[in-house]
Order: C-alpha cells, then structure tokens, then sequence
C-alpha cells in the first residue's frame, strides 16, 4: 500500500528555531544510531519513520558508520525513504556525520578533508539522496588542523552536497574556534549535537553559553543515558537489555548499573510519577526546559516508544523545587 501520511502531523509537534538560522526543528528528533542496521528489523524499522513522520518528527539523523554493520543505516533508511517517503523529501530534515572510524587504512577516520569529503559521497549513495539538510564533523580531530577540517564543511555546502553543517562532541573552546572559522568561509555553523543527559551534564560547564553566544542550535544525544533514563533499569538488569544483547555500538556497559545508580533512578522515577510523567518522559522534558535547545534526539526500538516520548512535549516546566530535588538526587 502507498504510504500516506497523517494529514495532522503538524498540528502535534512543536517546532523551535535553531539557533540564529531560518531553521525550524521538532522538538523532537528521531536517530538511527541503534535498531535500524542489517542486524535489524527491516519491518520495524519502517514502521518507527512512518509513525514519527506521522507524528510531526520531521528530522532523522544518521551517521556513515550506523548499523552495525558501519553503513547499514544508511542503507535500510535509503530502502525505506525511496519506498515511503521521496514525495516528501522537501518536508524531511535529514542529516548524517563522519569523523569516527568507517574503512580501513589512514583515509577512513578523524577528520582530514580527504575523509570527510569521499565519506559524505558514500553516505549520499547509500541513502539515493541528492544532499544532506545538516552534514556533521562527528568529533574533534586532534591531529587535523580545524582550519582543513572546517574547510571540508564548507566545501560540501559550496557543492551543493549539504545544505547545512554541523559539529558533535565538541568542548567549548574548540566549538568556539570551528564557529569562527566556519563564519569566516561563510558558512556558519547551524548546530551542535552534544552528549548530554540527566548523568551527564557537562554541557554545562561553558559549552551552552557559547552555542548561544555564536547563535548556534543544540540538539543533544543520549538523553535518556543509553536507556539508563527509563523504567527499565529500576530493579537491576532485566533480561533482552542492551547490557546483555552483547551488540556493542554505544550499549551500557553492566559497571554503570550499580545500587547507587539504581537508588537514584527511583528517585527520579518517584517525582517524575509525582509529575505525571514516566521516567523517560521527565528526563527529556528535563533537557527541554532549556531554551538554548533546540532539539533532543530519540533512540526507539518500537513504534510505542515514539508516540510515548514525544508526550514529554505536554509538560516540560520544572519549579525550582523540583530542580533542587533533582540535583540532590543526582549528586
């Protein structure tokens, strides 16, 4: 059957400017970094796009090295595009990234504009796109002048490849000079994808500020902790966990699901239940009470999942009590 979606998708989401550009993103995005390689369900994997399209998630955010295998996001996301979702290329936001290890020898990592450049190229053909919305440097290459690896940025937008581009995983002083430089080309930077969660909070410690002093948009990932942030974990390890799928690619590791970290997430599960909201829902309605966000990025094994994290949209205002409580129980 033709996919068709739902007629009042745009009425359920909300829409926040990135940054200083003209570009609106949904509050909520959708990433394939897990459940959408070749290990996966094709099938499910359809059916989670299908529904967050239909329910106003109008960006999708991959990388080269996706999957696992590396690359076979992009490749199910290119079936499942080409079969449902070409007439409404013009209504999607669709972003990928290069800076992690994606092929063997010196030309397949970090950040060399040599890289960056044949790796947006192989990205572009496993997903049948023309370009990219938003082309990502995935992390900070210590051993590659800024200078080249901006330059290659620039290079794929001038190009007619990206439309936009971004940074991920950079500190404060670091994303300072790649804005600088970006706006020196003329191409500013759009937007930063930070780690950033409840249990990881380092974001805070200056990077924020300077995204909203270089009117640059902040879409972070992991924002439920690997899934640390949900019902799942609040008595122990359950069997069928990403702790104990064995699959690598970013699962938690079993060290960070001690008593300690258990005793917390009750807690937290406590006033989020006192709040209305379950676990997952408060923890992303928690990233969302900052203004200088633009975005949070999901990561959902099921369709569910979608239609319940995007309800941390119905209330993400926090009195002072319960940010005190929140840092307390954190600490």
């Amino acid at each position: 059957m033709t996919y068709i979606p739902n007629s009042a998708r745009y009425r359920q989401m909300e829409y926040r400017r990135c940054g200083k550009s003209g570009l609106m993103l949904p509050a909520i995005s959708l990433g394939l970094w897990h459940n959408f390689g070749h290990i996966d369900s094709l099938d499910n994997a359809d059916n989670i796009l299908k529904l967050a399209f239909d329910s106003g998630i109008t960006h999708f955010d991959l990388a080269n090295n996706y999957g696992p295998p590396p690359g076979s996001a992009e490749e199910n996301f290119g079936k499942i595009f080409r079969e449902n979702f070409i007439p409404y290329r013009d209504e999607l936001v669709i972003s990928t990234k290069a800076g992690w290890g994606m092929w063997e020898g010196p030309y397949g990592d970090w950040g060399s504009k040599k890289y960056l450049v044949a790796s947006l190229d192989q990205s572009l053909k496993r997903m049948g796109l023309d370009y990219v919305d938003i082309f990502y440097h995935h992390r900070p290459d210590p051993d590659t002048p800024l200078e080249e690896t901006m330059s290659a940025l620039d290079l794929m937008v001038r190009q007619g490849k990206a439309l936009y581009v971004g940074i991920s995983s950079y500190h404060p002083s670091d994303a300072q000079q790649a804005f600088q430089i970006l706006k020196e080309l003329g191409t500013p930077c759009l937007i930063h994808q930070p780690k950033y969660s409840m249990f990881d909070r380092w974001v805070e410690n200056g990077l924020m500020d300077v995204l909203h002093d270089n009117g640059v948009g902040c879409i972070p990932f992991s924002p439920l902790a690997q899934g640390l942030l949900t019902n799942k974990y609040l008595h122990g390890i359950p069997e069928g966990s990403r702790v104990t799928s064995h699959r690598g690619n970013g699962a938690i590791d079993e060290s960070a699901i001690t008593d300690s970290t258990i005793a917390k997430l009750r807690k937290l599960n406590k006033l989020a239940e006192n709040r209305g909201q379950n676990l997952a829902q408060m923890a992303l309605a928690w990233i969302l009470k900052d203004e200088r966000v633009t975005s949070v990025l999901i990561g959902v094994s099921r369709p569910d999942q979608v239609t319940d994290s995007i309800q941390c949209l119905e209330n993400y205002s926090f009195t002072e009590d319960e940010l005190l409580m929140i840092d307390n129980i954190l600490k």
